[in-house]
């Protein structure tokens, strides 16, 4: 039995493989971009693919957008939609930092008490936060991202024991480092305003840190996992994928109890 799955950010990267492969799959998915471009590459992808899907633009910045939510009905909402910048914590511009939170934060919950609202009055359905390896661990020079991730997953945990009695769902999926672009594009961002001579952040640091961004995993595994999990009745609240990710952050997460300054 198919269902009905309301993605956000289905314009690029994870989103987009995700919705594509769900919509294959026969379930009926509502896919939205940020731009109006996304959009109609998204609807001629899904034309050559012979994929039936709705498409519409949808910035979740954007309160006019945000409310034609309201008109559709679903039984699984992704909040999805993200974007990434990185930069040393003690010297990103704060206007880069609060555009962050803007998306990744505001304008994602935004969206999902829509959504919440929605599925309570059925008394079923999930929501799902696309939160990150980053919402569990730390990484130099991506503390902007990671504090964002850091707030969905304090969201989510709260938000899953809250709409539990109205029998609405609440779980996250956490990718490891896939490469969509999505990474890279947010190690040139600090580019544009970081400056040797003013800034104390040593170059050399930076650039050593996105060396890692070499060596990313194959985003079709992790549209895979999305793709089985976001239609599950039953699974685990949270989706570390792949494996070893899932490893490095337990590990991570036991190493802080015991980590001195």
């Amino acid at each position: 039995m198919g269902k009905t799955v309301f993605i956000t950010g289905a314009g690029s990267g994870l989103g987009r493989g995700t919705a594509l492969g769900l919509a294959k799959k026969g379930h009926h998915v509502i896919a939205t971009t940020e731009l109006t471009s996304q959009k109609t590459d998204l609807m001629r992808v899904a034309d050559e693919q012979n994929v039936e899907m709705e498409v519409f633009k949808l910035d979740i910045t954007n309160e006019r957008n945000r409310d034609q939510i309201k008109a559709y009905d679903f039984d699984v909402f992704v909040a999805n939609a993200a974007i990434n910048e990185g930069g040393p914590l003690a010297e990103i511009p704060m206007d880069r930092f609060r555009a962050l939170f803007e998306v990744n934060v505001f304008g994602t919950l935004e969206t999902v008490q829509i959504a919440a609202q929605k599925l309570v009055e059925k008394e079923s359905g999930k929501i799902i936060f696309l939160s990150s390896m980053a919402g569990i661990s730390a990484t130099p020079y991506v503390g902007p991202y990671t504090a964002t991730k850091h707030a969905i997953e304090g969201i989510a945990q709260t938000m899953k024991k809250e709409l539990e009695n109205f029998g609405v769902q609440v779980a996250t999926i956490n990718p490891g480092a896939f490469d969509t672009g999505f990474n890279d594009r947010s190690g040139e961002e600090i580019w544009k305003w970081y400056d040797e001579e003013r800034n104390f952040t040593r170059k050399e640091d930076i650039l050593k840190q996105q060396e890692g961004l070499k060596d990313q995993f194959n985003p079709e595994d992790m549209i895979e996992k999305m793709i089985e999990i976001i239609p599950a009745d039953h699974h685990k609240f949270r989706t570390v994928y792949p494996q070893e990710t899932e490893d490095q952050l337990k590990k991570t997460e036991k190493e802080r109890w015991d980590m001195g300054i």
